[in-house]
């Protein structure tokens, strides 16, 4: 189908959320994951459990670096992300549910962001031996500039100021149980909508991915925007199989022109 039926959903929208996946943020130079060009293409996935993370000294320092490199040149948000964000502020959407961790959301302009998965923004302290993928810190928490400033001073594997435990960012690690809350807030915002918009996901990854299938099960409209298939494309009222920062960008130039044509 194409962007114009998109539009359509769309303009007649008032409380729209947006489930945006890693495919959003590709066009911003970060990697997805499940590509043949993913991250998982180049490095080892159960490198990035929790379980791993807390017991290798070696594994976090690489983290870290991995963190401070990126840093350097920190990603920007593109077409895609300003164009929900232009959406958001015309009253078209409530807000984006997000497996991303990047925080470009946020930098686009985005106003309600839910985080499923963490942020690269935030660290906190998770405890010095933390079990059953349940941090068990102190309740230090600070911006991620914290962790850099302490890398740059030469401490490979920056520890907590208050208990000397293991510091990390609030990003949801593989065998990492999702932030309390989270999911409910996310699950509350979904309820009120009347438009989802998949964008970007593979809807792969559990619990995340029940969330828009739940809500196109009570009858609210659902649209998928992915350039590869996704598990809701037979049962999405509108798929658009793209790259999503052209379309997305097309859509929002176009919905305020279905409005003023229908007014």
């Amino acid at each position: 189908m194409s962007a114009d039926a998109l539009a359509d959903l769309l303009a007649d929208a008032r409380a729209g959320v947006a489930f945006t996946g890693a495919g959003i943020s590709t066009e911003s130079g970060i990697p997805d994951f499940r590509s043949p060009d993913g991250l998982w293409a180049r490095e080892d996935p159960r490198d990035f459990s929790f379980r791993r993370y807390v017991a290798s000294p070696a594994l976090r320092e690489q983290a870290w670096r991995r963190r401070h490199a990126l840093w350097q040149a920190p990603p920007r948000p593109n077409l895609g992300h300003r164009a929900l964000a232009d959406l958001e502020a015309d009253g078209h959407l409530a807000g984006i549910v997000t497996q991303n961790v990047d925080g470009l959301h946020q930098d686009a302009g985005s106003r309600t962001v839910i985080e499923l998965h963490g942020s690269t923004r935030r660290v906190v302290c998770i405890g010095n031996a933390p079990r059953a993928g349940t941090p068990q810190g102190c309740g230090f928490a600070a911006s991620h500039t914290w962790a850099l400033a302490r890398v740059e001073a030469g401490e490979a594997d920056p520890r907590c100021p208050r208990c000397d435990g293991i510091v990390k960012t609030t990003t949801v690690s593989f065998g990492q149980n999702l932030w309390p809350g989270v999911l409910e807030e996310a699950t509350a915002l979904l309820e009120r909508a009347d438009l989802v918009l998949v964008v970007g996901s593979s809807l792969s990854v559990e619990p995340a991915a029940s969330l828009p299938r739940r809500a196109q099960r009570t009858g609210v409209p659902l649209a998928v925007v992915n350039d590869e298939p996704t598990p809701l494309d037979d049962v999405a009222d509108v798929s658009v199989r793209a790259r999503a920062g052209g379309v997305l960008a097309d859509v929002a130039a176009a919905v305020p022109l279905r409005r003023q044509a229908s007014a």
